[in-house]
């Protein structure tokens, strides 16, 4: 019954990392006044530099999301360590880039000062997780490489409890966006890292390094 869950789980993790994953092509097909873009003001969309890392943020955020996932089965690490290595080193790159660009979209949230510190506190972490990530595997330091990368995915998935999240909140707060948003920018990923906290925890117990 165990497996059967796991399985279930796993099938259900990397469908949303899949659909959220491709959900920025909404942006190119769509007109841009939909989700959280109708509450940006119009000076602030047609600055050049905002729209460079927005559209940074979530392209590559995106791709990171839709291959980060594949990382982390250990049987196909095992019998692909070549491939692992260069879809690491894409979603490093793209971690990278979106993260940076996600701090600097994030000091334009809506909803203030609450919303900014929650979503430039998401991009600081996801950018230290995965060089982190990145400098224990050139360290061939694998043990902790995946912690760290689990800690950065995490931070990553955001993108789907965000949009888990967000509906639910409105409708609790009787379609009030504002505080909705700023309760999510933290909800978003808050429990993400206490979830990686106790994996990390737990496969730390297994190889015996903490009792």
């Amino acid at each position: 019954m165990k497996s059967i869950i796991k399985k279930i789980s796993w099938v259900i993790f990397a469908l949303l990392s899949c659909i959220i994953g491709l959900y920025p092509i909404l942006y190119f097909v769509l007109e841009r006044n939909f989700g959280l873009l109708q509450q940006k003001s119009e000076e602030l969309l047609s600055s050049p530099i905002w729209n460079a890392a927005f559209y940074t943020h979530i392209i590559l955020g995106g791709f990171a999301l839709l291959i980060g996932w594949t990382q982390f089965p250990k049987a196909f690490r095992d019998r692909n360590r070549k491939i692992h290595k260069k879809i690491g080193m894409a979603y490093v790159t793209a971690a990278f880039f979106s993260s940076i660009a996600g701090i600097y979209i994030g000091l334009y949230a809506t909803g203030g000062i609450v919303s900014v510190l929650g979503f430039v506190s998401l991009g600081i972490i996801w950018l230290g997780t995965t060089m982190m990530g990145w400098l224990t595997a050139k360290k061939q330091d694998f043990d902790s490489h995946e912690n760290w990368m689990i800690f950065s995915y995490a931070a990553c998935f955001a993108a789907v409890t965000l949009r888990i999240w967000l509906p639910i909140l409105i409708i609790m707060h009787q379609e009030d966006f504002i505080p909705a948003y700023q309760i999510v920018a933290w909800l978003c990923w808050v429990p993400n890292i206490a979830v990686a906290f106790w994996i990390v925890r737990r496969r730390k117990m297994r190889l015996g390094i903490i009792e």
